[in-house]
């Protein structure tokens, strides 16, 4: 079920303005809306799947321009007779399928799918990412227990190194899982696969951190990662505030940006494929993700034969 060459043309071409909101003027609903009807994937039944831009958050607060506050518009825009509800998606910073269901029923049978499929070792979603870095093997697992800690004012996800059982147990902290591979490698830079077993609020960034590879775009954990002599290391929480991800001199010459734009920089973390009971659903990249594959000649090619689609479940 990946979606046709024609239908990647329509999506490179809207998304040009999805890329123009993330470096610069935000889109209106009325541009988000027009983005997300060129987005969709799928249109099958009570199903409907669409690629979001990066940005755009599923619920929002108060007053901010989100996905469940523009679906109403979109069932019309498509001609849909029933409300739509969000079986799955990528966080806010991340771009990627968003699968979506007009029956409450199929929206709690595909949930309950999706979570069956963890607890039987299977792996129902496929991300793409860019890091800065390239990981010492070419797959494996990361494996780190993960909490909610305030910083101040701020809530973020961190990890913990050796969970208790009783932490576990109380569900302070879940034991996460990501299995990643490598395929293809480019000046310091990586294309790589990552499969989570589990879910968890920003799994994935956290995952590349640990593994000294943050996401680039990730102006939220990439300064946990530090260097000497070129060396990646691990910072410490209270050595590591927020910022702007830094990269070097040589680095931006070859994304063509300047240390003023990096601010900007979204996050290449893309969710390209969703296993569902009928078979794998696929989006294409986004238009900024396939700029930086291009520019960096981070091409899979390079890498060899591009991985099979994972196999499809067995029906629930």
């Amino acid at each position: 079920m990946a979606v046709g060459g024609t239908a990647a043309r329509v999506l490179a071409r809207a998304g040009q303005g999805a890329r123009a909101a993330g470096w610069g003027r935000p889109l209106g609903p009325e541009g988000t809306l027009g983005l997300l009807e060129a987005s969709v994937v799928l249109r099958e039944g009570a199903l409907l799947a669409l690629s979001k831009p990066t940005g755009l958050p599923i619920l929002g607060r108060p007053g901010e321009l989100s996905l469940a506050a523009l679906l109403p518009a979109l069932r019309r825009r498509l001609g849909l007779p029933a409300e739509l509800h969000v079986v799955k998606a990528p966080a806010r910073q991340c771009s990627g399928l968003v699968l979506l269901s007009g029956c409450r029923r199929t929206t709690e049978q595909l949930q309950r799918f999706f979570a069956d499929a963890r607890r039987r070792g299977q792996y129902p979603a496929t991300y793409r990412a860019v890091t800065v870095g390239v990981p010492a093997e070419a797959e494996g697992e990361i494996r780190a227990g993960l909490c909610w800690q305030w910083q101040g004012d701020t809530a973020m996800v961190v990890p913990v190194p050796a969970p208790g059982r009783r932490s576990l147990a109380r569900k302070e902290v879940k034991s996460t899982l990501t299995r990643y591979r490598v395929l293809g490698t480019a000046g310091g830079c990586a294309l790589l696969q990552l499969q989570p077993r589990t879910a968890f609020p920003e799994q994935l960034p956290v995952h590349l951190t640990l593994l000294l590879c943050p996401a680039l775009g990730d102006h939220e954990h990439s300064s946990r990662v530090g260097r000497v002599l070129g060396v990646p290391f691990l910072l410490p929480l209270e050595a590591a505030p927020t910022r702007t991800q830094v990269l070097d001199e040589e680095l931006l010459r070859r994304l063509g940006l300047s240390p003023q734009q990096l601010h900007r920089l979204p996050l290449h973390l893309h969710l390209q494929q969703l296993v569902l009971p009928q078979g794998p659903l696929c989006a294409p990249l986004p238009p900024h993700f396939l700029r930086t594959l291009q520019r960096l000649e981070l091409l899979e090619p390079m890498a060899g034969p591009p991985p099979q689609p994972a196999p499809p479940l067995p029906p629930h």
